[in-house]
């Protein structure tokens, strides 16, 4: 009979049968073990590259827990509770590049049933379409990521606030995307942009003849989106009458069509945003008090731009790269960056985004791209006068131009005065050649002759 062999297979011998990358962190965030998958994904040769070093430093490149820098850390959560759990992160691969991975980390116990240790696996995810990124690494959208993060793999509805503009769509995308539901369907519906009629039947489908023009039976949106995540956008809108409908089906899952009177049980995930104060609305009765509180389980405030300005140079060279020929002005030259901070953006991403797209149309053609490119539609702006009319905004110097590209007197007068009168500068304030400038007061003083003479 042959010997029983009793030696103990090591540490290392069983992390290297897993075949996603793998790693064993200690309570001061340092990494005791790493499988092969793990040297291999973050470029490393040999374990004793990584052994000893932070987490953080290898997979965030950052020099500080990644729960100091807005994100929710997984570690942390696992030593409190002793309780195993998953989030997104973005981390950084060999090549130095952004990076979407779940986390899934687990304690190792001791003798005594403290946590000792958190393995922790890695499983990498593919990006999802440019439109469903969340666009900036500022400590806001941090702090939005890192929400974003915990409330994604679970089945809760969530409440997207904030102004109009600021990306809640691509928020919900993002919820969706890193969700167990990525792969079935992603279904908006805006409420804001139907009547309450047509709202019902978008939603919950009708039958034939339930209504007049109702020749055929439509399934409604819940039914489209069975398996998968419905954006409600702006349910500020919601009439009252449809509110109670909706509170049924979050709670049973369960509705009937338009006209029908059988119920359909569907599986779907609601999302809902709005830029309205539903708290306001829930106490002044213009939303359902059951409804505010169903859906506001886990409220997410998606921050305006003026609050996150770091990202703006990030976003703008985004949107320029999806431009025809924009990406070649990517990066961005400096002036151009201190132009675009010098604004506050009323209408957040979106408006930064059709400034983006003005600026690639502008530039076509041009070698280098500059701040008097930057076309901003003012109706009224500090200083300007009290029109209607739509105007170039250049931010950094407060002028204004028309957007036909003609001189006004104002901004010549203001641009002479800022100079010193050196017209070489007060062309180079208002965007234009001296010599354009030059013919300009020519033909102002010419005016003046002929109403004084």
């Amino acid at each position: 009979m042959a010997d029983y062999d009793d030696t103990k297979p090591s540490c290392e011998q069983i992390i290297n049968i897993l075949p996603d990358p793998f790693v064993v962190i200690d309570r001061g965030f340092r990494i005791i073990a790493a499988n092969r998958n793990y040297l291999k994904h973050y470029g490393y040769n040999k374990a004793s590259d990584v052994v000893g070093r932070y987490c953080y430093e290898v997979s965030h490149h950052v020099d500080a827990p990644c729960s100091q820098h807005g994100e929710h850390c997984p570690l942390e959560t696992v030593f409190e509770t002793g309780q195993a759990t998953q989030v997104m992160h973005v981390h950084y691969d060999r090549q130095g590049g952004e990076e979407h991975v779940q986390l899934h980390s687990n304690p190792l116990f001791g003798s005594d049933g403290e946590v000792l240790y958190v393995g922790e696996y890695i499983y990498p995810i593919s990006k999802p379409g440019d439109d469903a990124l969340l666009i900036g690494r500022s400590r806001p959208m941090l702090r939005l990521t890192g929400l974003l993060q915990r409330v994604a793999p679970t089945q809760t509805s969530v409440l997207l606030l904030g102004e109009s503009g600021v990306g809640k769509e691509c928020v919900a995308k993002y919820l969706h995307q890193y969700s167990n539901r990525s792969g079935m369907p992603f279904v908006i519906v805006d409420c804001g942009t139907l009547g309450e009629n047509l709202i019902e039947s978008e939603l919950f489908g009708h039958e034939k003849g339930s209504f007049t023009g109702a020749n055929v039976r439509k399934k409604g949106l819940f039914e489209v989106a069975d398996g998968g995540t419905l954006l409600i956008d702006e349910i500020g809108e919601l009439p009252l009458s449809l509110q109670t409908k909706l509170l049924r089906v979050l709670e049973t899952g369960t509705f009937r069509r338009l006209g029908g009177t059988e119920y359909i049980k569907v599986n779907v995930r609601v999302l809902a945003a709005t830029n309205k104060n539903l708290k306001e609305m829930s106490e002044s009765g213009e939303f359902r008090q059951d409804l505010y509180y169903r859906l506001s389980a886990f409220p997410v405030k998606v921050p305006a731009l003026r609050e996150r300005p770091d990202d703006i140079p990030a976003l703008a060279e985004h949107f320029l790269s999806n431009s025809e020929e924009g990406d070649r002005f990517v990066p961005l030259p400096p002036d151009v960056i201190e132009t675009l901070l010098a604004y506050d953006y009323p209408g957040n991403v979106r408006e930064l985004r059709n400034i983006m797209e003005r600026v690639a149309i502008l530039a076509y053609g041009e070698e280098i791209l500059r701040p008097e490119h930057i076309v901003i539609e003012s109706d009224e702006r500090p200083g300007a006068e009290n029109t209607r009319g739509a105007y170039l905004y250049s931010t950094n110097n407060n002028l204004l131009q028309r957007r036909n590209g003609r001189l006004n007197e104002e901004a010549v007068m203001r641009a002479l005065a800022q100079s010193d009168g050196h017209r070489a500068n007060a062309a180079q304030l208002l965007g234009v050649s001296e010599r354009t400038l030059y013919r300009y007061v020519q033909r102002l003083r010419r005016e003046s002759e002929q109403v004084t003479g």
